[in-house]
């Protein structure tokens, strides 16, 4: 397990000299500011690597790039519209540059209009700790009398709108606008931030767009690229949906095990691959993670570890950000999996037997709180949970050498 750590650019209030203080051993980062669907330069790519090869006083970190997350796939080719065949060309150039500039891995998403989704950015724990949290009846107060989405109540169980409609009848105009602005973030760091009036622009371009229509459009972008990066040794992954269900009667197509098994067999690749993100997927009663990554492990290319603690057994259902070894997922199990899964690899003979991960988000703990950092990416909250994930690793591949 490849240890590394997400940076969102020059202005992240974590800075390399953090990341260097904690160990981590590459960088995950994207270029941000480049507006979706137009190509990512070698002059741009080369001086994000210069950023993080470089500490707060100019001498060198020894950090490097090593993991795109992500070069934005655009609205136009989730629905096949517009520009969406220069958007591919585009894609398939930036995908080139950056593996002529060393980089092997890009983690990217199929999700539409939004990517991940909570109601609440900073929710306070018992001891005092923040984190990210998606209420379910927030959202349903939200998508029913806040954006007013057309048949939004029929998305619900009837015992959940009618305690939206009393959660909005007690919400202050500010508990709206910031539970509004909460759900439609967007993609963190993205240059795109939408309003509610984009988000029901958005939503009615997907009216006609099925699961089945959606599937066969990420398929048949994936035939595009993914013949390329298997000829120049790039490995791409996909990150599942966040949360795993349906929202704003948007389809998801990245949810579950079969989910992913459908995209990975229709393009059947080594390069086409899976990140397997276990709290994205954890946030789903009915997904067991470490079963998931067993049954995918061949096209694992990228891991992100983080746990979710589920406040209901429905498919949809609020959850929060718990720490890194509570949670829904069983993640000294997964640890052991993936300690398995690198060892098959490295007998195989397999150049990428060590799988990168990351400590996805975290709790704002200590002085996180007041930072400011970009949400669910702390500075002490995601360097305890890389500590844990750590110690766990460290003691698997202990027992294995002992084996």
């Amino acid at each position: 397990m490849r240890q590394t750590w997400r940076w969102f650019g020059p202005k992240d209030r974590v800075s390399i000299d953090d990341m260097m203080q904690a160990g981590v051993e590459g960088v995950v980062s994207a270029l941000h500011h480049v507006p979706t669907g137009v190509v990512w330069t070698p002059e741009e790519i080369g001086q994000r690597q210069r950023e993080i090869a470089t500490r707060r006083d100019g001498r060198p970190s020894s950090l490097q790039w090593e993991v795109v997350e992500s070069l934005p796939v655009s609205e136009d080719i989730k629905k096949q519209q517009g520009d969406w065949k220069t958007h591919v060309e585009n894609w398939k150039v930036s995908m080139r540059n950056l593996r002529d500039a060393g980089i092997e891995v890009i983690c990217y998403n199929f999700m539409p209009v939004l990517d991940w989704t909570r109601t609440d950015l900073a929710w306070e724990r018992p001891n005092g700790a923040r984190c990210m949290r998606f209420d379910l009846i927030d959202f349903a107060a939200f998508d029913i009398h806040i954006l007013a989405r057309k048949g939004a109540a029929e998305s619900f169980p009837p015992e959940v709108v009618e305690a939206a409609a009393r959660r909005f009848a007690e919400m202050s105009e500010e508990d709206k606008e910031r539970i509004a602005g909460n759900v439609v973030f967007g993609l963190p760091g993205a240059a795109e931030k939408f309003t509610l009036e984009q988000v029901r622009e958005h939503l009615a371009q997907y009216d006609n767009i099925t699961e089945d229509r959606l599937r066969g459009n990420m398929i048949d972008f994936l035939s595009e690229v993914a013949p390329i990066a298997q000829d120049i040794g790039m490995r791409l992954c996909c990150h599942p949906d966040d949360p795993p269900f349906p929202l704003l009667g948007l389809p998801r197509i990245m949810s579950t095990e079969a989910q992913y098994r459908a995209v990975l067999d229709a393009v059947d690749l080594p390069a086409n691959g899976v990140t397997l993100c276990t709290g994205s997927l954890g946030a789903r009663p009915d997904n067991d993670t470490v079963k998931i990554f067993k049954a995918l492990a061949d096209r694992v290319h990228f891991l992100h570890l983080r746990n979710v603690s589920i406040e209901g057994s429905a498919l949809m259902n609020s959850f929060f950000e718990d720490n890194h070894l509570s949670g829904h997922t069983d993640m000294a199990a997964m640890v052991k999996a993936i300690v398995a899964e690198e060892a098959r690899r490295a007998a195989a003979g397999r150049s990428d037997w060590s799988i990168p991960f990351r400590p996805d988000h975290g709790q704002d703990i200590l002085d996180d709180i007041g930072r400011e950092a970009q949400p669910g990416y702390p500075a002490i909250g995601r360097l305890k949970g890389l500590a844990e994930l750590r110690g766990l690793y460290n003691a698997f591949q202990h027992v294995a050498a002992e084996a």
